[in-house]
Protein backbone atom coordinates (compact mmCIF):
# COMPACT_ATOMS: atom_id res chain seq x y z
CA UNK A 1 0.00 0.00 0.00
CA UNK A 2 1.32 3.23 -0.81
CA UNK A 3 0.50 6.47 1.78
CA UNK A 4 -1.54 9.01 -0.27
CA UNK A 5 -2.10 12.23 1.86
CA UNK A 6 -5.68 10.86 2.92
CA UNK A 7 -4.21 7.85 4.85
CA UNK A 8 -1.04 9.04 6.06
CA UNK A 9 -1.07 9.58 10.03
CA UNK A 10 1.53 11.47 12.18
CA UNK A 11 4.36 9.02 12.39
CA UNK A 12 4.34 9.20 8.89
CA UNK A 13 4.74 12.41 9.00
CA UNK A 14 7.92 11.88 11.37
CA UNK A 15 9.23 9.32 9.15
CA UNK A 16 9.43 11.45 6.31
CA UNK A 17 10.54 14.71 7.84
CA UNK A 18 13.39 13.48 10.11
CA UNK A 19 14.60 11.26 6.76
CA UNK A 20 14.82 15.22 4.87
CA UNK A 21 17.08 16.06 8.02
CA UNK A 22 18.92 13.05 8.50
CA UNK A 23 19.93 13.51 4.33
CA UNK A 24 20.20 17.17 4.72
CA UNK A 25 22.77 16.88 7.96
CA UNK A 26 24.94 14.45 6.00
CA UNK A 27 24.65 16.79 3.40
CA UNK A 28 25.78 20.00 5.38
CA UNK A 29 28.93 17.64 6.67
CA UNK A 30 30.43 16.88 3.05
CA UNK A 31 29.86 20.52 2.14
CA UNK A 32 31.61 22.14 5.60
CA UNK A 33 34.78 18.82 4.38
CA UNK A 34 34.24 20.67 1.17
CA UNK A 35 35.10 23.94 2.53
CA UNK A 36 37.24 23.31 5.02
CA UNK A 37 39.50 21.32 2.33
CA UNK A 38 38.96 24.25 -0.31
CA UNK A 39 43.11 24.95 -0.13
CA UNK A 40 44.58 21.42 0.49
CA UNK A 41 46.75 20.90 -2.73
CA UNK A 42 48.91 17.97 -2.85
CA UNK A 43 51.99 18.41 -1.04
CA UNK A 44 54.45 16.79 -4.07
CA UNK A 45 54.27 17.31 -7.63
CA UNK A 46 52.04 15.62 -9.16
CA UNK A 47 50.20 14.78 -6.59
CA UNK A 48 45.86 15.43 -6.79
CA UNK A 49 44.73 18.33 -4.19
CA UNK A 50 41.30 17.62 -2.73
CA UNK A 51 38.33 16.57 -4.71
CA UNK A 52 35.25 18.25 -4.32
CA UNK A 53 32.32 15.40 -2.83
CA UNK A 54 28.84 15.52 -3.93
CA UNK A 55 25.99 14.12 -1.48
CA UNK A 56 23.99 11.82 -4.29
CA UNK A 57 20.42 11.19 -2.78
CA UNK A 58 18.00 8.16 -3.31
CA UNK A 59 14.32 7.52 -2.85
CA UNK A 60 12.98 4.86 -0.77
CA UNK A 61 9.65 3.43 0.25
CA UNK A 62 9.59 2.30 3.91
CA UNK A 63 8.08 -1.06 3.42
CA UNK A 64 5.79 -1.46 6.99
CA UNK A 65 3.75 1.92 5.96
CA UNK A 66 4.34 2.68 2.25
CA UNK A 67 5.84 5.93 2.86
CA UNK A 68 8.28 7.45 0.94
CA UNK A 69 11.55 8.54 2.49
CA UNK A 70 15.05 10.17 1.13
CA UNK A 71 17.82 8.97 2.11
CA UNK A 72 21.50 9.25 0.91
CA UNK A 73 23.31 7.15 -1.52
CA UNK A 74 26.30 8.08 -1.81
CA UNK A 75 28.94 10.51 -2.10
CA UNK A 76 30.92 10.73 -4.63
CA UNK A 77 33.62 13.03 -6.07
CA UNK A 78 33.29 15.52 -8.46
CA UNK A 79 34.99 14.57 -11.67
CA UNK A 80 34.96 18.26 -12.59
CA UNK A 81 38.81 19.48 -13.45
CA UNK A 82 41.47 21.03 -11.08
CA UNK A 83 42.33 24.92 -11.54
CA UNK A 84 46.00 25.83 -11.62
CA UNK A 85 47.64 28.31 -9.98
CA UNK A 86 51.23 29.83 -10.97
CA UNK A 87 53.38 29.23 -7.38
CA UNK A 88 56.53 27.75 -8.06
CA UNK A 89 57.69 27.96 -4.73
CA UNK A 90 54.58 25.35 -3.69
CA UNK A 91 56.33 21.64 -2.71
CA UNK A 92 53.74 20.56 -4.87
CA UNK A 93 54.30 22.81 -7.94
CA UNK A 94 55.34 21.14 -11.41
CA UNK A 95 59.01 21.71 -13.25
CA UNK A 96 56.69 25.19 -14.62
CA UNK A 97 55.99 25.96 -11.26
CA UNK A 98 51.80 25.10 -11.38
CA UNK A 99 50.25 23.79 -8.59
CA UNK A 100 47.03 21.94 -8.61
CA UNK A 101 44.38 23.37 -6.23
CA UNK A 102 41.14 21.91 -5.53
CA UNK A 103 38.05 22.05 -7.70
CA UNK A 104 36.08 23.68 -4.74
CA UNK A 105 34.44 27.32 -5.23
CA UNK A 106 33.19 28.45 -2.03
CA UNK A 107 30.67 30.38 -3.87
CA UNK A 108 29.12 27.28 -5.28
CA UNK A 109 29.71 25.71 -1.35
CA UNK A 110 28.20 27.93 0.37
CA UNK A 111 24.81 28.52 -2.19
CA UNK A 112 24.79 24.65 -1.50
CA UNK A 113 24.66 24.68 2.18
CA UNK A 114 21.93 27.77 2.28
CA UNK A 115 20.09 25.34 0.04
CA UNK A 116 20.56 22.22 2.10
CA UNK A 117 20.19 24.75 5.87
CA UNK A 118 17.11 25.45 4.15
CA UNK A 119 15.70 21.89 3.37
CA UNK A 120 16.50 20.66 6.77
CA UNK A 121 14.20 23.54 8.51
CA UNK A 122 11.72 23.13 6.72
CA UNK A 123 11.23 19.75 7.27
CA UNK A 124 11.74 20.95 11.05
CA UNK A 125 9.19 22.91 10.75
CA UNK A 126 7.29 20.09 9.82
CA UNK A 127 7.80 18.35 12.93
CA UNK A 128 6.89 21.65 15.02
CA UNK A 129 3.85 21.61 13.38
CA UNK A 130 2.87 18.18 13.90
CA UNK A 131 4.15 18.34 17.76
CA UNK A 132 1.70 22.09 17.85
CA UNK A 133 -0.97 20.22 16.35
CA UNK A 134 -0.92 17.07 18.36
CA UNK A 135 -0.47 19.24 21.51
CA UNK A 136 -3.83 21.09 20.68
CA UNK A 137 -5.61 18.27 19.82
CA UNK A 138 -4.68 16.85 23.39
CA UNK A 139 -5.67 20.49 24.90
CA UNK A 140 -9.37 20.37 23.48
CA UNK A 141 -9.58 16.59 24.73
CA UNK A 142 -8.78 17.69 27.94
CA UNK A 143 -11.49 20.30 27.87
Amino acid sequence: MTATPANIDFDDVFKIASSGMRAQGARLRVIAENIANAHSTGSTPGAEPYRRREVIFKDMVDRASGVEMVKVASVQPDMSPFTKEFNPTHPAADKDGYVLTPNVKPLIETMDMREAQRSYDANLGVIDTIRNMIARALDILRG
